[in-house]
């Protein structure tokens, strides 16, 4: 059992994103992700590609077209960015006002679950996903029309 946190990444009026931290780590999952390509010379062109996505979803939102479907039929997980890309970041796309943004790599396989390392990113927002809506139910998360309200930690 590892202990994670919600944390907010960045707003705007039109999305809201956020990360999730685990409780052992000094970094969350996406500044993990920045960590391990912004100084990768031959990746920097996809990962550049996926800053801009990132940008224009906190401008337009996170609407459907900018992602790629990814995960099982009754989860949230897609993955950045939709063109040809060497890397795969994996979100949840919650709405089309917040976005959970998660880990990710480089695809060298054809499915993420061929990946070790791309399956674990994907399964813990699965996860994370799961326990959220459980904590909806509950009463404990509520989720508005653009922000998660907790401050709770999640048992992921």
């Amino acid at each position: 059992m590892s202990e994670v946190e919600l944390l907010l990444v960045d707003s705007s009026d039109k999305c809201t994103l956020y990360t999730i931290q685990f409780l052992s780590d000094d970094k969350n999952e996406f500044e993990k992700f920045i960590a391990k390509f912004r100084n990768d010379a031959e990746l920097n062109p996809d990962f550049q590609a996926i800053m801009r996505f990132l940008e224009q979803i906190m401008s337009n939102g996170a609407l459907e077209r900018y992602f790629r479907r990814e995960g099982k039929m009754n989860d949230s997980v897609v993955a950045l960015p939709v063109l040809k890309s060497k890397l795969r970041l994996y979100c949840l796309r919650l709405t089309n006002r917040i976005l959970v943004i998660g880990n990710g790599d480089v695809k060298n396989s054809r499915t993420y679950e061929e990946d070790n390392t791309l399956q674990g990113y994907v399964i813990d927002l699965q996860k994370f996903e799961r326990l959220l809506k459980q904590e909806i139910r509950s009463g404990n998360v509520e989720i508005t029309e653009s922000q998660i309200v907790t401050d709770k930690t999640f048992e992921l």
